[in-house]
């Protein structure tokens, strides 16, 4: 039997339990394929069968994930969730910069008909509504926070692209390449076993989530710190993609 790998916590009391999931993992269990390593088989087996998510994030998506230890506080947080009571922060890297610092993409968001597990952008669709930030521009890309006041699938993936700035590395709605440092730095030399992406997945990471605390009564702030793949991007978009 494989060892378990351990968890990243990043806040833990009574009732609840926040993790930094990481990109490539699924939160739940697969509808078909119930044996993949999934977020949640892994705090049941390390901690507590009792305990579950409250929320989900994209398999590609790293970041935070906040789990209940009770049914009462699940109860509570995703009647929070599902009123859009709690506060969401991610940080994404885009493929091209936003024209705007601040800027408001609230356009509806439904299934497509034609790509099984996609959404796009639709009158017929839900209300969804996204503030995003830039928070640093460099060239051809940028480091937006995006603030998704409704919780529609892709919301954010979506709502970019439709800005004409899709977040790096996303197959659905960019054009799925990763950041190469060749891209970056003039006169760069493969090395001889070949150039390694610096972020190769869809980037964008679950920041931090703010709400009141089901059993205290006070407002709360939980960050889950970006990973290594989404700092290293970082890095070498400051060095040499500044603007």
């Amino acid at each position: 039997m494989k060892p378990v790998p351990p968890l990243d916590i990043v806040y833990e009391d009574e009732v609840l339990l926040a993790l930094n999931k990481p990109s490539g993992l699924l939160i739940a269990p697969d509808r078909w394929d119930k044996g993949l390593d999934n977020l949640m088989q892994r705090v049941h087996d390390l901690k507590d069968p009792q305990t579950f998510n409250v929320h989900r994030l994209d398999k590609d998506t790293s970041g935070l994930v906040l789990c209940a230890k009770d049914p009462a506080t699940w109860k509570r947080l995703f009647g929070w969730f599902a009123s859009h009571k709690i506060q969401k922060r991610y940080l994404g890297l885009t493929r091209g910069a936003p024209v705007e610092k601040e800027f408001t993409v609230e356009l509806a968001v439904a299934p497509n008909p034609q790509r099984r597990g996609r959404m796009l952008v639709s009158k017929h669709g839900k209300k969804a509504r996204t503030v995003f930030q830039t928070l640093e521009f460099f060239r051809r890309h940028a480091l937006v926070e995006a603030r998704p006041e409704t919780g529609r699938q892709h919301q954010i993936r979506v709502h970019l692209a439709a800005a004409g700035t899709p977040l790096l590395g996303d197959p659905f709605y960019g054009d799925g390449k990763p950041l190469l440092l060749s891209s970056l730095k003039r006169g760069f030399k493969e090395p001889r076993e070949g150039e390694r992406p610096l972020i190769a997945r869809t980037a964008l990471h679950a920041l931090s989530l703010e709400f009141t605390h089901p059993a205290t009564g006070l407002t709360i702030n939980i960050e889950a710190p970006p990973p290594k793949d989404f700092e290293l991007a970082l890095k070498y978009l400051r060095k040499f993609a500044g603007t």
